[in-house]
């Protein structure tokens, strides 16, 4: 998808030229921002594919800067940081990134990463399904649309795209190196606290009892298993 749109949000004038250059070299169409309030501005007035987003600026920073886009849109976005802890990385994942890059990093494992969140759909099985039940959860797969007792819920393109692998693998346990090379790609295969992420906000959309889950199980030492209720 070299013809994607992406804004790169960085303060350090050096990383943006040279980021914008290796990008469009590579056929992607590049603007940039200085900091998270000219980021926001960007976004509301254009289309993007991706935002690379920086999470170390002044002002407004990357994390909130990621949890308004992700309020807004379900645009991918990948953030760039120095810190490297898993603390950090579940923030950024719970304000709303799709991934976690940590710098230095080589441009060929970026432009990886950025392959991974454009692509939209995961590998599928022969099992996948055009509408399924969960209780009182109705997600109908050919729309992208999750109602919860007639309210409609809204999912990220990475939530749904995950639901949509355990709807396509039920009542299977999963492990986590197939569930994240399913839906981020085979570059992946150890950041689990992705999936603990993700899970963890698909169950507060989806289950009744979030702390209790009745569909999107644990496999102990394993990976999870989607539990299709008995008619």
């Amino acid at each position: 998808m070299t013809s994607a749109r992406i804004l790169v949000v960085d303060d350090e004038p050096q990383i943006r030229r040279v980021m914008r250059a290796t990008l469009v070299a590579r056929g992607y169409m590049v603007s940039t921002a200085r900091n998270g309030e000219e980021a926001l501005d960007k976004v509301r007035e254009e289309r993007f594919d991706l935002v690379l987003l920086d999470i170390n600026m002044p002002g407004m920073g990357g994390m909130e800067t990621c949890r308004i886009i992700r309020s807004q849109s379900d645009i991918p976005i990948v953030i760039l940081s120095i810190r490297n802890a898993e603390k950090e990385k579940v923030e950024a994942l719970d304000a709303g990134a799709d991934d976690y890059v940590t710098k230095p990093f080589s441009m060929p494992e970026l432009l990886a990463r950025i392959r991974a969140a454009l692509r939209r759909a995961p590998l599928m099985t022969s099992g996948t399904v055009d509408l399924l039940n969960l209780g009182p959860t109705e997600i109908n797969f050919a729309a992208r649309r999750v109602t919860v007792a007639g309210e409609e819920v809204r999912l990220t393109p990475k939530e749904f795209d995950l639901l949509r692998y355990f709807a396509s693998n039920p009542d299977q346990p999963i492990p986590h190196t197939k569930l994240l090379q399913a839906v981020w790609g085979p570059d992946y295969g150890e950041e689990v606290e992705y999936l603990r992420v993700f899970i963890n906000q698909l169950r507060k959309k989806i289950e009744p009892d979030p702390s209790h889950p009745a569909y999107l199980l644990t496999e102990p030492w394993v990976g999870y298993r989607l539990n299709i209720p008995k008619p």
